[in-house]
């Protein structure tokens, strides 16, 4: 059903639902049909879009549901301490989702509700805002990531060729699951990088497929596995048609099933990861990686002036590890240091050991040669060897303790330096 239909068929049994009181029927009518016209002149429009009619959808279900927490009570009649008791119940995680945990977007209930158009029209615009006097002016909640080394784990147990590809776009681009399954094959443009070796894509992002906030832009991959994917699956594709024959029910299914064959979790609190998540995971995969603030608010898709790279930026992406990351290469510095002491004493020890046993062979020849005069001096006594022989030989030892002497002097000098 086109979302058009679903925003029409979400009015009509909203406002001809007898279960909410009729005073606030006609007010939520009264919101709907200002926020359908303010849509139309914001976006320069003839009509209301699909990005519009998504918006409107949301707000049929916001109404309903604030409308549980004050228990069908006019809004118009509300005074301070009702809004005071759903405002509590909310801030203390009294008011629980329909998984039974405490309702996690308040903020944006808060914002388009509470103290938005909707209760500007009942009247009860500044009492919203003295009840909320001590609200914090920003968002302190924590992004959820997961590093590359999981992400690549849950491909390994994906088996289809679309399905990895359409992991790899969320990974790798990092636009909103739901943007990235309106993509076409015309969307997708292959060429060889700037440097003339490898391939990437081209993703074209159109306006029209993204959230009201985004800017249209045209994305490079990062990854070569993002090009090989695609290469595979675009393969038969004619050049308008969808890029995924799947909706994001079946997305979700999809990285459902990985993550519970992988038991693969985000960080910081080991909450099992969503579509949404690989969002986050990519700006903080990037930053950590040295890529600047700008570079990574640009693939976003933020304007440059957003502050919402802020909230990616957070302990366990870089703040944290580089200053550890830091200490350790200090202590490893010291340890490298300390090691090439222990060689350097070792070298020396064996340069030693060397220069003793070539003073030991020295003093060794030296002691061979007296052993070979007095061994001749004993054969000339007993008349053994001529007066010529004994002189030849004798000269000829004579030079050998020359140089004998000679290398073991050498070899002393050498030992004591």
């Amino acid at each position: 059903m086109a979302l058009k239909e679903q925003y029409l068929r979400a009015k009509t049994k909203l406002l001809n639902d007898e279960a909410i009181c009729r005073r606030n029927r006609d007010l939520f009518a009264e919101f709907l049909s200002y926020e359908e016209y303010k849509l139309k002149r914001m976006n320069n429009r003839p009509s209301l879009d699909d990005g519009s009619y998504k918006t409107l959808l949301s707000y049929t279900t916001r109404l309903r549901v604030v409308n549980g927490w004050f228990q069908n009570k006019c809004w118009r009649d509300l005074e301070k301490n009702d809004i005071r008791q759903v405002y509590d119940a909310l801030e203390d995680g009294e008011i629980k989702s329909r998984f039974g945990q405490p309702l996690k977007d308040k903020r944006t209930y808060y914002k388009l509700i509470l103290r938005g158009k909707p209760f500007e029209l009942a009247g009860k615009k500044q009492l919203v805002v003295d009840v909320m006097q001590f609200l914090p002016s920003k968002d302190t909640g924590e992004v959820r990531f997961i590093r590359e080394e999981g992400f690549r784990r849950l491909i390994e147990v994906t088996s289809k060729i679309q399905h990895r590809t359409f992991l790899w776009l969320c990974w790798d681009i990092g636009e909103n699951a739901t943007s990235i399954l309106k993509l076409r094959k015309r969307d997708c443009r292959r060429q060889i990088s700037e440097g003339g070796k490898d391939a990437e894509y081209l993703i074209h992002l159109r306006k029209e497929i993204l959230k009201r906030s985004r800017r249209s832009r045209t994305e490079i991959t990062n990854y070569p596995e993002t090009v090989t994917y695609l290469d595979l699956h675009l393969k038969s594709l004619g050049e308008d048609d969808p890029l995924f024959d799947f909706g994001v029910g079946w997305g979700k299914k999809v990285l459902r099933r990985a993550v519970e064959r992988t038991g693969i979790r985000s960080f910081p609190g080991g909450e099992r990861i969503t579509l949404k998540d690989l969002r986050s995971s990519m700006a903080c995969d990037l930053l950590s990686k040295g890529w600047s603030r700008d570079e990574v608010n640009s693939r976003l898709g933020h304007a440059p002036s957003s502050s919402e790279i802020d909230r990616y930026i957070n302990y366990l992406a870089i703040d944290r590890h580089r200053p550890k990351g830091k200490l350790q290469q200090h202590e490893l510095g010291r340890l490298t240091q300390r090691l090439a002491a222990v060689e350097e004493r070792e070298k020396r020890t064996l340069s030693r050991l060397h220069k003793l046993k070539e003073l030991h062979e020295a003093q060794k020849g030296l002691l061979q040669i007296h052993s070979h005069i007095a061994a001749v001096n004993i054969e000339r006594q007993l008349g053994r060897v001529s007066d010529k022989h004994y002189s030849d030989v004798l000269l000829r030892f004579h030079r050998g303790l020359i140089a004998a002497g000679k290398r073991v002097e050498d070899c002393e000098i050498g030992f004591t330096e």
